[in-house]
């Protein structure tokens, strides 16, 4: 392609992807068995291909160059020569337009396409440019607090239905900022919002013809890029929302998926690392270098323990880390620890993380569990990260439900989970307590449905989780009858004060504290639409008013959030298990009880925390002295006769000592 631009050599850049300076822009790209990569010029509309430029010097795996004159808001691709060898895990195409992994801003969102797939077919007319940027001053990296209540949203589904957001700005970031979005998390008593993925992504292959679309973002093409449908102004949004959030007092969190992008599998798209590298970027089999490893479910793993892997993943996270984030939840952690010979907590990139000055004091969450071989890994991440806890959500489920023998399972959950991080020194803040998250039921769909309703997704009800250990207090989904809607409401607030009355970080997702449905569908990262964005109009604001008393509550007496364990030790001990008559739970009891009591004590007071899963009323003793010494705190149902533990209640009692 004819052009009198040219690119000029010049010493190895210090950052990869482009980077503009005074002579011009640089430009770093790493391919180990790529044979040229040439860079691809658009006008500023970024629709017509201006030149095509190869890069001139390759210092070992990174090829570089620089374009003298060329500033910040110049649109470019690139194309990889290379061979076409699937059977060795190469699969160059110069036919197929590529996004630069480091570019920070991308001038369209992606869009599936079968051609993105098809060997030989050029995909200029359907793959975003990246945008050259200047790099935003870095935000302030203090080490900030420590969450206590952490609330997880999905920026559209959250902002496109608020009738106080402006129709213009809602589905962005900007909405996130609007005065009524702050009010509501500022009233819950929220410390950290946890942004889902932000990051640019791409819909799974199949949702297109099923006229759906991905919700949920977890499916990324590039790690640096904000995606345009949240940020259309890129990565200053971001900056924005993280300024504006850290004035009232509260930290972002960002949902990162560092284990595998929208290339999906070997039928996938070629957009981005598939055309930079193939063999280097994602694992394969070490017997068949043609066949990827499919730790994610998602069709391929990225490959953590590779150094080029390990810098862009590094690399990323000081990126949105220098914008003002607090830290991060890594989607499918395990991904992160895994080499050829499987999870070590000592692997490359949790070295890396954890000796960097400005990572390590960041805010460092893990999902610990892929579906890879011995992918279940929760306890087993290295401090400071902390977990989100499948095994508290499920044994809290299953007591409520009313399984038997889970009252010793309940008792741990609530004392913070020692089973799982005390061997480890870590303490309960290492446990993020959940009931509900993005994905499987929503809090309310959990005590309204014994099954799944995935019919709108298009795959016959297959997809999504069988197993959700949720109940339907005798009618499936939606019920008239005003007794198995009270009994619902009363199960939903039981649940609410056994996570807020628990050692740990509670963590909810946005909606469950005012009632959010899915109709039943626990697999709702498809259903961008209208009937799954939050409806804010039918919200319960007695509901969320109730959640912001437990998050007062927890903040007031500070035992509920102790960072240390229980032991039962010291005169009196710090913990003891009761029945509800007063007596110490014998240990042939407690695969039995149905309601129990635990009771804390410190140096200024002593709490009560009672849970009747029963659906009677029970009588209880308060233990120790003078029941009027104690003070009825908070209870998730109405207070029952004198004496009394409501049914399927959680309460909370004090005194001074």
């Amino acid at each position: 392609m004819a052009s009198r631009q040219r690119l000029v050599s010049g010493p190895l850049p210090a950052r990869m992807g482009a980077t503009p300076g005074d002579d011009g822009v640089s430009f770093a790209v790493f391919s180990r068995h790529g044979e040229r990569v040439n860079l691809c010029l658009f006008d500023e509309t970024g629709e017509r291909e201006t030149a095509r430029l190869p890069l001139p010097c390759r210092t070992g795996d990174i090829h570089h160059g620089v374009l003298p004159g060329a500033k910040a808001g110049l649109r470019y691709g690139l194309r990889v020569d290379g061979p076409w060898q699937p059977q060795h895990g190469h699969r160059f195409d110069a036919a197929k337009l590529l996004v630069d992994p480091y570019a920070m801003r991308i001038d369209r969102p992606f869009r599936w396409d079968p051609r993105l797939a098809e060997f030989g077919t050029d995909t200029a007319d359907l793959v975003p440019r990246g945008i050259v940027g200047e790099a935003l001053p870095a935000a302030n990296g203090e080490m900030q607090s420590a969450p206590s209540f952490i609330y997880e949203l999905a920026v559209k589904s959250f902002t496109m239905r608020h009738p106080a957001v402006p129709q213009r700005i809602r589905g962005t970031l900007a909405a996130l900022c609007e005065p009524a979005i702050l009010d509501h998390i500022g009233e819950l008593g929220v410390s950290h919002v946890e942004l889902m993925p932000v990051a640019a992504w791409m819909d799974e292959r199949h949702l297109p013809p099923l006229g759906l679309a991905n919700a949920w973002g977890y499916n990324p093409v590039n790690f640096f890029a904000p995606d345009p449908r949240l940020a259309p102004g890129g990565t200053a949004d971001l900056r924005r929302l993280c300024e504006t959030y850290a004035q009232a007092g509260i930290g972002i969190i960002l949902d990162i998926v560092l284990n595998h992008t929208a290339e999906s599998d070997e039928f996938g798209a070629t957009i981005s690392l598939r055309g930079l590298d193939n063999a280097v970027y994602y694992r394969h089999a070490a017997d068949d270098p043609g066949r990827l490893i499919n730790d994610t479910g998602c069709g391929h793993t990225l490959a953590l323990d590779r150094a080029p892997v390990v810098r862009m993943a590094m690399d990323a996270l000081r990126h949105w880390r220098g914008l003002g984030v607090a830290g991060f939840r890594f989607d499918l952690g395990t991904v992160m620890g895994r080499s050829d010979t499987g999870y070590s907590q000592d692997a490359p990139l949790f070295a890396a993380i954890l000796q960097d000055p400005a990572l390590s004091r960041a805010i460092l969450i893990a999902e610990p569990w892929d579906i890879g071989p011995g992918g279940y890994r929760l306890g087993e991440f290295p401090a400071p990260f902390a977990e989100w806890n499948g095994r508290y959500r499920d044994d809290i489920r299953r007591f409520w439900r009313g399984d038997t023998g889970l009252s010793g399972a309940l008792a741990t959950r609530l004392a913070g989970s020692a089973d799982l991080f005390a061997s480890r020194y870590r303490g309960p803040q290492a446990s993020i307590n959940f009931i509900a998250a993005h994905d499987g039921f929503t809090l309310a769909d959990l005590v309204s449905h014994t099954a799944k309703h995935n019919e709108a997704n298009g795959e016959g009800n297959r997809d999504g989780d069988n197993e959700n250990h949720s109940w339907n207090n005798g009618i499936e989904g939606a019920s008239d009858d005003p007794a198995v809607a009270a009994a619902r409401k009363r199960d939903v607030r039981a649940l609410l004060a056994t996570l807020f009355l628990s050692r740990g970080v509670p963590m909810l997702t946005a909606g469950d504290d005012f009632g959010r449905t899915q109709h039943g569908n626990n697999n709702a990262y498809c259903q961008d639409n209208e009937a799954f964005w939050l409806d804010w109009e039918r919200s319960d604001g007695d509901l969320a008013a109730f959640v912001a008393s437990l998050v007062r509550l927890r903040k007031a007496h500070p035992l509920l959030a102790a960072e240390t364990f229980l032991t039962g030790a010291g005169e009196p001990p710090d913990a003891r298990w009761l029945t509800p008559d007063g007596a110490p739970i014998a240990d042939e009891e407690w695969g039995r009880l149905d309601a129990l009591c635990l009771m804390l004590n410190g140096a200024e007071e002593s709490l009560l925390i009672a849970v009747n899963r029963s659906r009677t009323d029970i009588t209880l003793a308060l233990p120790d002295g003078s029941p009027r010494a104690w003070q009825h705190l908070h209870g998730s149902a109405p207070e029952g006769g004198e004496g009394l533990l409501p049914a399927r209640s959680v309460s909370l009692f004090g005194r001074r000592t």
